[in-house]
């Protein structure tokens, strides 16, 4: 293991880290915008209890992830100032729109929702939970772009003497036919971590607390369950466009992700593949005949390019060297993604029919709990680990290797101290952010005073606080 292998790691296990905040995040904020405006047409009291509750929650969960979130804008010039030097010109644009409009959105209308529950009329303070919900789409959407560059490189210039990529169309970079595709897909897969978790927290109270706020945690429950059905199905529309485009600008990704090492015309669906432990060769498989020549390119007799084919292509493009990604790893995170995603599906439906007709569920679905948001949540982490190492050897596809990319004054003893540093303040974090998350979900809903312009409603005397309570 050398300076790059550890700069790697520390990367990935920042990110990842840091992503399981972001589909909660994005989902979460969207539930409780919803929730506090089926209570402003309603008036029904749970509506807003539910508002409140989710809404803490939701508060926990974006705090922690901007705190992890400042550790990707550290590690590029720590460990990646080679990369940063060549892609900044590019990415200049569209991270500043994300830090400038996005999180100005996101961080403005926050403090004015937390702070403005018994201050400001209920229409303004609905708008303003809505315009977190913008701010956050626009975020996903600006580092989306970012990504997709990545992907895709499109608008630009190489400047050889310079040796880095300038931004010349904006527009295509906001444009790109990778980020048109990968936004609704994760932003679909981030539904499903919010529907999840919604309903496995009513699902724990109504086990746990028979009889108490039954009605609220109830409708949370279904919410929740038709929210993750719902996002299943978009996660399977906007994956099968996303595979096309993949297919058409990245075929090593696709063809590493099926074990295809040899071009095939029509091309099988690998369901279960064995092959050698450096991902050479297969050894054996069981397929379904046509489906991936239809996934790839939407037609059932069409000609998917395999690995040994793109790795001779590659060197005559590009020169010599191996241009494969890591098979086994690629080819396992897309079944995990597409398995561990379908199986939380499935489980949103046994809850559905659970409790169809008013019933209750039985106690014997509180193991459901704890799987029940991890699981799309697990899917989402293994969707861009698939994404990422999919894409190797390069940082930007056909321009930058990864190995040209990494900090050229960084020791490998550097890099492990604060590999190590990150790990144990990550760990730490890990243990604050569930204890926050738990104390909060046993606690329960609050209850509620009349706010101005709220609709009568009874409620104990001591529960009439704001939702500042959070911080």
């Amino acid at each position: 293991m050398d300076t790059l292998d550890l700069a790697r790691w520390q990367f990935a296990i920042t990110t990842v880290y840091h992503f399981f905040f972001v589909p909660v995040t994005l989902s979460l904020v969207a539930v409780t915008a919803g929730l506090q405006t089926a209570w402003y047409r309603t008036g029904k009291d749970k509506y807003l209890r539910l508002t409140k509750f989710y809404g803490k929650l939701f508060l926990i969960n974006i705090a922690m992830g901007v705190v992890t979130g400042l550790v990707q804008e550290f590690q590029f010039g720590m460990n990646w100032s080679d990369y940063s030097r060549f892609v900044g010109d590019v990415f200049g644009a569209p991270l500043a729109l994300e830090g400038l409009l996005a999180f100005f959105l996101e961080s403005t209308f926050i403090g004015l929702w937390i702070f403005g529950w018994d201050r400001l009329p209920k229409k303004v303070h609905l708008a303003c939970i809505w315009m977190v919900v913008l701010g956050t789409q626009l975020s996903a959407y600006f580092i989306l772009a970012a990504n997709s560059w990545m992907q895709n490189p499109v608008g630009f210039r190489y400047n050889a003497e310079r040796g880095r990529a300038e931004l010349t169309d904006i527009g295509a970079v906001l444009t790109n036919k990778v980020v048109l595709v990968t936004y609704p897909h994760t932003i679909f897969a981030a539904f499903m971590v919010g529907g999840a978790f919604v309903a496995a927290v009513a699902l724990w109270h109504l086990i746990r607390r028979p009889g108490v706020d039954t009605g609220a945690f109830r409708t949370a429950l279904r919410l929740g369950a038709v929210m993750l059905i719902v996002a299943g199905a978009g996660v399977a529309l906007s994956g099968d466009q996303q595979g096309k485009v993949m297919t058409e600008v990245q075929p090593m990704k696709m063809a590493a992700a099926e074990a295809l090492y040899e071009s095939e015309k029509p091309a099988s669906f690998s369901i279960f593949t064995v092959g050698t432990l450096d991902g050479s060769r297969e050894i054996y498989s069981v397929k379904v005949p046509y489906l991936l020549s239809f996934l790839a390119t939407g037609h059932f007799d069409g000609e998917v390019k395999g690995i040994n084919n793109l790795q001779e292509s590659y060197e005559k493009l590009y020169g010599p060297g191996s241009y494969k990604p890591n098979v086994p790893l690629t080819y396992w995170t897309f079944r995990l993604m597409i398995g561990v995603g379908m199986t939380a599906a499935g489980l949103a439906v046994l809850l559905l029919w659970a409790t169809r007709k008013g019933r209750a569920p039985h106690r014997l679905l509180l193991w459901l709990a704890v799987p029940l948001p991890l699981l799309p949540l697990l899917a989402n982490v293994f969707g861009w680990v698939f994404t990422e190492t999919g894409r190797q050897p390069w940082l930007v596809f056909g321009l930058l290797p990864t190995s040209a990319g990494v900090s050229p004054g960084t020791t490998m003893s550097e890099v492990l101290i604060s590999l190590i540093g990150f790990t144990a303040l990550y760990g730490v974090l890990a243990v604050v952010e569930v204890k926050l998350m738990l104390k909060s979900i046993r606690a329960g809903l609050a209850g509620t005073s009349p706010l101005p312009g709220d609709p009568t409603g009874d409620a104990p005397d001591d529960a009439a606080k704001p939702l500042s309570f959070a911080y």
